[in-house]
């Protein structure tokens, strides 16, 4: 019960934290809500992945893991969302990856660098990258399932 409250708290507030991040970007008031949604969503996903797999996995593979699937999840429904209403795809990408950027791995790789800790900076930058790799690759497989879904649609 704790750690489902826990995921309920968490994803509400990245809906507001990529609500909140939408308005600094000034994206249209009309695509605020959905572009929160693809967010929590997402950030879900993400804590899902590293909830059900501590067990399976080191912690930097879950976050690898969880990073790579909510970067997919982020993908799918930016694209669902973007032709409901009728907006570029990237209205809902970039809000929506706020929450997963490696904020924290980047602060890690400066502030250890600057510590003179080499290489746990080098550490942290290889997962950095690393998480920047899952990302993409997210994406990536995200645009070759919404090709996919169109093909067929074609079909």
């Amino acid at each position: 019960m704790v750690v489902f409250l826990n995921l309920m708290g968490q994803t509400i507030l990245a809906y507001i934290s990529v609500f909140a991040f939408g308005i600094m970007l000034n994206i249209p008031r009309r695509t605020l809500n959905r572009a929160g949604i693809v967010g929590a969503c997402a950030w879900l996903v993400y804590e899902l992945v590293i909830v059900l797999t501590q067990h399976f996995l080191d912690k930097n593979w879950r976050i690898v893991l969880g990073t790579l699937l909510a970067s997919g999840v982020i993908g799918v429904m930016s694209l669902s969302m973007s032709r409901a209403q009728k907006v570029p795809v990237l209205i809902y990408n970039i809000p929506g990856i706020f929450p997963l950027v490696p904020g924290a791995q980047a602060y890690q790789v400066v502030r250890n660098l600057v510590v003179g800790n080499r290489e746990v900076a080098t550490q942290n930058f290889e997962l950095l990258v690393i998480i920047a790799g899952a990302i993409v690759i997210g994406f990536w497989v995200a645009e070759l399932i919404n090709r996919l879904r169109s093909l067929h649609r074609l079909t």
